[in-house]
């Protein structure tokens, strides 16, 4: 049984089959699984995340879906001591913890470890904020492309939370965040990574497509009207800024939803692209064509190889 105690991870960008895959291995061996998404934390979003269903939670315990409310933010530091307490505590009651999610930071945080990165400056963030608001976040993005582009390559030109922070840092210890990070890789985790990759990139195209029309049909505008009447959230805040949140809240604001589906997609394209950029920079994974014949047979059958 020792085997099986050590923790297994399943990554791959939106739309690939992670929670599928995540449910055909929990009915042949006895795991918990521990979410790697940094939108399943939230409480009140359930459409535009894709969370798993009350039956699908039920096949199986998950840890770290529900944790939070839109208004807190939860960091990758946190994760990391979240998921390693997690694991160690499902090993400890028999059973196999399975990490299954599309958040690349936190899978990176885990494997290379985190460094000691220095604590937030509000006045420096207000004066980055500052700066943002008259050159816009792309610009931001851009000045962070010859500062450490590294990170640059692995964000969004819109994703002012993860921006502001990788200059804060460069501004307050002169280095850039992926010098940082990789300082400390003796630390991370060496646990299997097993990845869900499409071959066809159309192939996933089309799935993200029809993911976005059911969330659609299944009220996500009214989730995201139902989150604004509360009266205590807006774009500032990294729930609201997640894919599909935010391209709700701003056909919201403007009262215009004719665009609403091509912005949705596009950004969720985007963030898919980023996923895999992530993914083919860790040699660890090994890798499952998502869109290949039998994905989940052949996702089951390299477990059993490994665990034996």
């Amino acid at each position: 049984m020792g085997a099986l105690l050590t923790p297994i991870c399943l990554a791959g960008p939106t739309g690939c089959g992670k929670t599928a895959a995540a449910l055909a291995i929990a009915e042949v061996l006895p795991v918990e699984i521990i979410s790697v998404d940094s939108a399943l934390v939230y409480r009140g979003m359930d459409i535009g995340t894709a969370k798993p269903t009350a039956a699908e939670q039920a096949a199986a315990p998950h840890h770290l879906i529900d944790i939070l409310d839109p208004t807190d933010s939860y960091s990758a530091a946190e994760f990391v001591r979240d998921a390693k307490r997690l694991a160690a505590e499902i090993s400890a009651r028999g059973r196999l913890p399975l990490l299954v999610g599309g958040t690349m930071l936190y899978f990176k945080a885990l494997f290379d470890g985190l460094s000691a990165l220095p604590q937030a400056d509000a006045e420096l963030r207000a004066a980055i904020d500052a700066e943002a608001a008259e050159r816009g976040w792309p610009a931001m993005h851009a000045e962070l492309a010859t500062l450490d582009p590294e990170t640059a390559e692995r964000l969004a030109p819109n994703d002012s939370q993860r921006i502001q922070r990788a200059l804060e840092v460069i501004r307050l210890t002169g280095q850039p965040l992926s010098t940082l990070h990789a300082a400390s890789r003796d630390e991370g985790v060496d646990w299997p990574l097993f990845s869900l990759e499409p071959t066809d990139r159309a192939w996933l195209h089309e799935r993200l497509a029809q993911r976005f029309d059911t969330m659609l049909e299944q009220g996500l505008v009214e989730e995201v009207k139902t989150l604004r009447v509360r009266g205590d959230l807006s774009l500032a805040l990294p729930s609201m800024r997640c894919v599909g949140y935010r391209q709700a809240w701003e056909a919201l604001d403007s009262s215009d939803f004719s665009d609403l589906r091509d912005r949705g997609i596009a950004a969720t394209r985007q963030l898919a692209k980023r996923q895999i950029t992530w993914l083919r920079s860790m040699p660890r994974r090994r890798v499952i064509h998502c869109d290949g014949p039998q994905p989940i047979a052949e996702l089951l059958a390299g477990l059993q190889r490994l665990l034996g």
